[in-house]
């Protein structure tokens, strides 16, 4: 679910996605997929987004619209196993929706940046003695 309220009051301060994706410690594409509702804004999130914009963050703040997701491909419930009760090596990952496998990476990604900060923030830290 795009998150409307957040890109009104965005643009209504004049500010680009680069630069609250920089507030936010993102890249701008995984900041445009978040506001388009592609990727989930967890509750941290919202409070820097809040805060960078100056307002309360029941301002911008948008509940994400619940997804499940049913798998019926494993072989307790699927009639087309190999064989009941072996288990295959088989991946079933084509049936994935493309937009889960866009938010998982999506996820990845910002993983990926908070642990490359984590390290630079590390070696400004002196070492304990042992």
């Amino acid at each position: 679910m795009q998150k409307e309220k957040l890109r009104v009051i965005r643009k209504q301060k004049g500010y680009t996605q680069q630069q609250v994706a920089d507030f936010i410690a993102t890249d701008v594409s995984n900041y445009s997929r978040k506001e388009s509702g592609d990727v989930r804004i967890v509750k941290d999130e919202w409070d820097k987004l809040a805060r960078f914009l100056d307002v309360p963050v029941e301002d911008i703040y948008e509940e994400d619209e619940a997804t499940v997701v049913i798998n019926n491909d494993h072989p307790v419930f699927n009639d087309r196993s190999s064989s009941a009760g072996v288990i295959t090596n088989q991946n079933n990952y084509d049936n994935i929706p493309g937009a889960i496998i866009e938010n998982l990476q999506g996820y990845i990604a910002l993983l990926k940046e908070e642990n490359e900060r984590l390290k630079e923030e590390l070696k400004g830290l002196p070492r304990g003695r042992k």
